[in-house]
């Protein structure tokens, strides 16, 4: 199971810093992933990390956004700085246990395990 955590309201240019928590078999997962999805809008790759701590990021997100794991804790961290209204979504973590090429992680599909999801609302 993924447990995702940490969203809330924030003004336009403040950070959140979102929570993935694994239990269970998906423990062991070689890539996870944070997706997010606006009202009205398809689901969207945000970033992913693998358990080499490999990294891959979409153009929205480079630069702003930083996707972090602490094995030890099971646990997958989505840092967001300097946010924009248009960051607002219900933002999902997903996991993968086994190996793939890195490009397709951007996609929804790619993934077996999903978390939740946690809203996240940035105020202009």
């Amino acid at each position: 199971q993924l447990q995702a955590s940490g969203g809330g309201l924030v003004q336009a240019g403040g950070s959140l810093s979102l929570s993935c928590a694994a239990s269970g078999r998906t423990f062991s997962n070689n890539y996870v992933g944070w997706f997010r999805q606006a009202p009205g809008k398809e689901r969207e790759f945000v970033a992913t990390t693998s358990r080499s701590g490999t990294t891959y990021y979409s153009d929205s997100a480079k630069g702003r956004f930083t996707i972090s794991g602490d094995r030890a804790k099971k646990t997958t961290y989505l840092q967001m700085n300097s946010l924009k209204p248009e960051d607002t979504a219900v933002y999902f973590c997903a996991a993968r246990p086994s190996s793939v090429i890195l490009s397709q992680l951007r996609n929804a599909y790619a993934y077996d395990y999903w978390g939740q999801g946690t809203l996240v609302t940035v105020s202009s």
